[in-house]
């Protein structure tokens, strides 16, 4: 299980800059709209110092982080659901990932050319939030039209789509006022009912104020302006400067990354910020295993137990599940050594119910 997010967002934001320093594999980037033909996709580590720690004290032959995974979209334009820029190619890529990361230009520069020819928040984040409610708007009036004729066929078919029927003409009422199928607040019944329509609009965002040098460390009125769109939709903002990150991923030691940053004045980089917002938008955790071929961070779901989080590493440890050997990584900091955590009454065998936490090490027992 990983972290899919999509960056998404007008031309000449700055998505490219953002996901090569995410990635470190240079995405093209231009000044120009319509730079990224193809989605660009990268896998990036997720920073975790409590992996550091454990490898420090539980030498291993092989260290593996998280993963996330970003996927570059080429930028959005009005009349983009219609075709307009390259339109429903890269909607399709949309559909695939799990949070949108809708970057924002937050920065003057007359060299750089903006797709609307002035630097406003409002109106580009207005935009494409428009143009995927458009798109949404087509896949559910399809989907109200096929239903509408299958309700003729039979009484089974009839009574689903009386069900499913109210659920669509509330979501189109929506999309056709531009408004996401988020802002409904739909009920999990209602969500797994329109769950196979992967609609864009039902996604969580992250926004990504993108600022100059100057922005990173004193807010200006852009940053504030996203601040406030996202604070009325319960989403989280990333402030980032793209040119600093690209900088800072040029670095080749983690030594000398740090350097730049206290120079700058930061204490921790900004897609570093990027990628835990993701992990904590989607509800998701980091346990480990630990041991002398191996040590590895895994992500599971915020809530999973410990079978679900054993079927993380194979499905057959979950079909076989019978324990878990389970201490906090805390406690292996306190007491620096497996042995001594034991010694202390901190190591548990947990069973099937158990709910797993943020930082726990684990051990897996299981039926082959």
């Amino acid at each position: 299980m990983g972290l899919n997010c999509g960056i998404v967002g007008l031309p000449n934001v700055g998505k490219s800059t953002i996901f090569s320093a995410l990635s470190s594999a240079p995405a093209e980037a231009a000044n120009y709209p319509f730079c990224t033909i193809d989605p660009n996709i990268g896998m990036v580590s997720v920073p975790d110092p409590r992996l550091d720690r454990i490898v420090s004290l539980i030498p291993t032959k092989k260290v593996v982080p998280a993963t996330v995974e970003f996927v570059d979209i080429a930028g959005l334009v009005a009349g983009a659901s219609k075709g307009e820029g390259l339109g429903n190619r890269f909607l399709a890529s949309i559909r695939e990932v799990g949070v949108l990361v809708h970057v924002v230009r937050c920065f003057e520069n007359p060299d750089i050319v903006h797709v609307n020819n002035k630097i406003d928040p409002a109106g580009d984040i207005e935009t494409i939030d428009i143009e995927l409610a458009l798109a949404d708007l087509e896949t559910v009036e399809k989907r109200l039209t096929k239903l509408g004729k299958s309700s003729r066929v039979d009484k089974e078919s009839a009574k689903a789509a009386a069900v499913m029927m109210p659920v669509l003409e509330r979501m189109k009422e929506a999309l056709s006022e531009g408004k996401s199928v988020r802002s409904l607040n739909l009920s999990d019944e209602e969500n797994a009912l329109i769950y196979d329509m992967h609609l864009i609009t039902t996604k969580p965002v992250i926004y990504v104020a993108n600022v100059d040098e100057d922005g990173i460390l004193e807010e200006n009125e852009y940053v504030r302006t996203v601040r406030e769109i996202a604070q009325s939709r319960d989403s989280e903002v990333v402030v980032i400067c793209g040119k600093i990150e690209a900088e800072i991923a040029a670095l080749e030691t983690p030594e000398e990354r740090s350097e730049f940053l206290e120079a700058v004045g930061l204490e921790e980089s900004g897609l570093n910020q990027l990628i835990h917002s993701g992990y904590r938008t989607l509800g998701l955790r980091t346990f480990f295993t630990a041991g002398s071929d191996e040590n590895r961070a895994w992500t599971f779901h915020a809530g999973d137990k410990a079978p679900q989080a054993a079927g993380v590493i194979h499905t057959d440890f979950e079909k076989g599940f019978i324990k878990a050997e389970v201490y906090s990584c805390e406690d292996l900091f306190t007491y620096k050594s497996e042995q001594k955590v034991r010694e202390n009454g901190k190591l548990r065998l947990e069973g099937k119910q158990y709910e797993v936490q943020d930082g726990d090490i684990m051990h897996f027992r299981f039926n082959n």
